[in-house]
């Protein structure tokens, strides 16, 4: 039998410091895939910006989750994760599939603003991440890119 190629959503991440080196960790909402944890500001793609620079998708995306802030981008991705989002299926190819999500992370410098979070969080924080332990504070994709955007940085 012929593999079968999967399909994937893209989500667009932030690994997003301030002059500290501190990263901007959004705490997951009760009940939402990322209760307990901190997820990274950015998210999928919609379908209307296929053609869009990337850039312009990850600004939508900050200014949705956490306002009006200024950053300085990199346009670089700087690391790689895989989320399966378990609770939602979709139905390709006749088959009813789980929602498989790759992120692509890019970081960013927080220059100004305040931080303004969307109803998908219930709060921020600046994490230093060279203090704890990465595990009890992000997991999924998040985890796998801080894991890999640390290693390739010599933290």
């Amino acid at each position: 039998m012929k593999p079968e190629k999967d399909f994937y959503q893209i989500s667009l991440k932030l690994i997003m410091k301030n002059n500290k080196g501190q990263i901007l960790g959004l705490k997951g909402v009760k009940g939402g895939r990322y209760e307990n944890y901190y997820d990274l500001p950015g998210g999928r793609i919609d379908t209307n910006e296929f053609l869009m620079p990337f850039a312009k998708i990850i600004a939508r995306e900050v200014k949705e989750e956490i306002g009006n802030v200024k950053y300085k981008l990199n346009l670089k991705p700087v690391a790689l994760g895989r989320h399966l989002s378990s609770s939602t299926k979709v139905i390709i190819n006749n088959k009813k599939r789980i929602v498989r999500v790759f992120y692509l992370c890019f970081e960013a410098k927080y220059l100004a603003g305040k931080i303004k979070i969307s109803f998908e969080h219930e709060g921020f924080a600046w994490l230093n991440l060279n203090k704890v332990n990465l595990k009890k504070y992000f997991k999924s994709a998040n985890l796998d890119a801080l894991k890999m955007y640390f290693t390739e940085n010599n933290f």
